[in-house]
């Protein structure tokens, strides 16, 4: 799904207002009531605003969009990340992937790497990476999510920390303005930190809609990430925060590619 350049806009002045009514927002864009309504209706099903009688507001904390919606939601600018990502990593790496759909694009993007080892609590991940004979690729024990077969629990936080990779590729649910990493299930968080924790470098990767977004559980901040790939410049206080910690930001499809591994 492709947000048209009202939707974009939509999604802003909810983030900055909190709440919009459909008749401010027909007037605001010079469109009709019918208009707005299935622009709300389009962003809700995809759970990037939530309908109220009379408008629309900001998506529920507690609840994340549902996986199917999530895996085709800006699916170019995840293919991006992706390849940028890719491109950051050597051969006969290790690395830890998370749960996400932005990086189970980054796990498509490295089958054409050599003997990489991979650690992964998502089922999905080891799915597609086992594809490629020369890697090794690892499953947390633990819990299975149903919903997006994600491996969660004490059991997969105890196995990670048996390891000490080069590379953490992590996906997230929400960035605040102040930096703040959000997600929405606490058991998956702690498996985050984990991974953050036994990882020597630490790839972010998310596209532009998790900027602002609201999540219940807090994960860390961007301090705590080496990279963050993305597909928009993020905003001006998540880049001065970075830049005062040395960290570093790449925009897919705008910066030169490189290479992590030549630093």
């Amino acid at each position: 799904m492709d947000l048209n350049r009202r939707q974009q806009q939509m999604l802003s002045l909810v983030r900055q207002q909190g709440f919009v009514s459909v008749e401010g927002l027909a007037q605001h864009f010079d469109v009709t009531a019918q208009t707005i309504r299935r622009d709300i209706n389009s962003l809700c099903e995809f759970g990037l605003l939530r309908r109220y009688h009379g408008g629309a507001g900001l998506p529920s904390s507690v609840e994340n969009a549902a996986y199917s919606a999530r895996q085709v939601l800006w699916l170019e600018q995840k293919r991006r990340i992706a390849q940028a990502v890719a491109a950051a990593i050597p051969d006969q790496a290790s690395l830890f992937i998370t749960l996400g759909t932005t990086t189970e694009e980054v796990a498509k993007a490295l089958l054409d790497r050599r003997d990489l080892r991979v650690i992964t609590n998502n089922l999905n991940v080891a799915s597609i990476m086992s594809g490629n004979p020369t890697f090794d690729v690892i499953i947390t024990g633990g819990v299975v999510r149903n919903r997006d077969r994600g491996v969660i629990g004490e059991a997969a936080i105890d196995f990670i920390r048996q390891f000490k990779a080069d590379y953490a590729v992590i996906g997230i649910s929400g960035i605040d303005q102040d930096g703040t990493l959000l997600d929405f299930d606490y058991r998956e968080v702690r498996v985050q930190q984990a991974i953050i924790e036994h990882s020597r470098r630490v790839m972010l990767v998310t596209d532009h809609s998790k900027f602002g977004r609201n999540a219940l559980v807090r994960l860390g901040d961007v301090t705590q990430i080496d990279t963050l790939f993305t597909d928009r410049e993020p905003p001006a206080a998540i880049r001065a925060l970075m830049e005062e910690h040395g960290r570093h930001i790449h925009v897919a499809g705008v910066d030169a590619a490189f290479s992590l591994a030549d630093d």
